[in-house]
């Protein structure tokens, strides 16, 4: 009887699941465009002040349910380690967003599952598998198949779209931790009050003319922020790993389309070619680990 319960109910959760991803990366795209346009005129740190901003305007006048439960401030130091390390990972992958081709971005973004397990080994003593180390591996190779050093100069950007991408994945391991103390809604509105302050300290080191025409890219990237942020840790409510990382790899597409027809980026084969090297990885790896543990389920 149990059976016929919980199998529409994880039908159902992978179906949400699958949506929250879709509106996520949509939102992630939108996020980087409007990031792009901000940056024209603006600081990058104003550009991480303002998307912040936004965000705030937003809860305040949909998000207000969520006080209660933030006025709780449980967790309240993991938001805070958790939000400092995502801004400045944000602040390394919005230089990346301006100065590298959106697919490119995407593309070495996805070495976060690697890194996620370096630092275990290193900071955690997690036990670094076989099928982790070939991660590993397969990881480095796609990178350098991206960047492809020797053909001509490395950009820098690509190293620190590489140290962003670190910063996510320890920042995805705090917001997994999360969800199982906070909502989403929490979460995202934990994002906002901590990081709004950050970025604006950091905007005054860099403060530039604010024009009308700068207003609705701010609302581009912030909403995009806020949605992608929220989307995202109710996917991670939803879905299992093995299944998040190879749809969160369209975005590496999607954001070759839109740097196509926005910003006439010639689509590069081998941004594609180094990615599809790193997503295998990470899925292999995250396969060999689910069977292991169904095995030791039995």
């Amino acid at each position: 009887m149990a059976d016929s319960t919980t199998a529409p109910a994880r039908r159902s959760d992978f179906a949400q699941g699958l949506i929250w991803m879709a509106l996520s990366m949509t939102a992630f795209i939108g996020m980087s465009v409007g990031s792009r346009e901000m940056a024209e005129t603006l600081s990058i740190r104003q550009v991480l002040f303002f998307r912040a901003l936004v965000g705030l305007f937003v809860i305040l006048a949909v998000g207000r349910s969520l006080f209660p439960e933030v006025r709780r401030a449980a967790q309240l130091r993991l938001h805070l380690a958790r939000n400092v390390i995502h801004f400045t990972a944000q602040y390394f992958w919005t230089i990346g967003v301006v100065l590298l081709p959106l697919a490119s971005v995407f593309a070495l973004e996805f070495t976060m599952p690697i890194w996620v397990t370096l630092f275990a080994w290193l900071l955690l003593r997690e036990r670094l598998t076989g099928p982790r180390l070939l991660a590993t591996v397969g990881g480095f190779i796609g990178v350098m198949v991206i960047v492809r050093p020797g053909i001509g100069m490395v950009d820098p950007a690509a190293a620190l779209v590489l140290i962003a991408a670190a910063g996510y994945g320890l920042s995805l391991i705090l917001v997994k931790r999360l969800t199982q103390h906070c909502s989403p809604g929490a979460i995202v509105v934990w994002m906002i009050l901590i990081q709004l302050p950050l970025g604006l300290l950091a905007a005054l080191t860099d403060w530039r003319p604010v024009a009308v025409t700068d207003i609705p890219w701010m609302v581009v990237a912030g909403g995009g922020a806020l949605a992608a942020h929220y989307c995202q840790a109710q996917a991670l409510r939803r879905l299992d790993a093995s299944i998040l990382i190879p749809i969160d790899f369209l975005r590496v597409p999607m954001a070759a389309v839109v740097g196509y027809y926005f910003y006439a980026e010639a689509i590069d084969l081998w941004v594609f070619l180094g990615g599809g090297i790193i997503l295998l990885s990470n899925f292999q790896a995250v396969m060999a680990e689910r069977r292991k543990a169904a095995v030791a389920a039995r």
